[in-house]
């Protein structure tokens, strides 16, 4: 899968989380998810786990730490699908 497609579907499973849906829109690689986003930090373990479900993973603890950014998943979804 490639990175486009990875990015496209992390805006879907960030969706449910993100209080203003215009902030989307404007993502990018970038896009913080806490700070520019607004999702808050138990949600993001919930952003983490449906990452798990739909892309068929396993986001260690320490690799879960490292997500900051949109970019930062997608990094890790695109590594572990190899």
């Amino acid at each position: 899968m490639d990175e486009k497609k990875i990015f496209e579907e992390m805006i879907k499973i960030i969706s449910p989380y993100t209080k203003d849906q215009a902030l989307l829109e404007k993502a990018t690689l970038d896009t913080h998810i806490l700070n520019d986003l607004k999702v808050n930090s138990a949600r993001l373990v919930d952003v983490i786990i449906k990452c798990e479900d739909i892309f068929g993973v396993s986001v260690d603890d320490d690799e879960a730490d490292k997500i900051r950014t949109i970019g930062d998943a997608v990094k890790i979804i695109k590594q572990k699908l190899g």
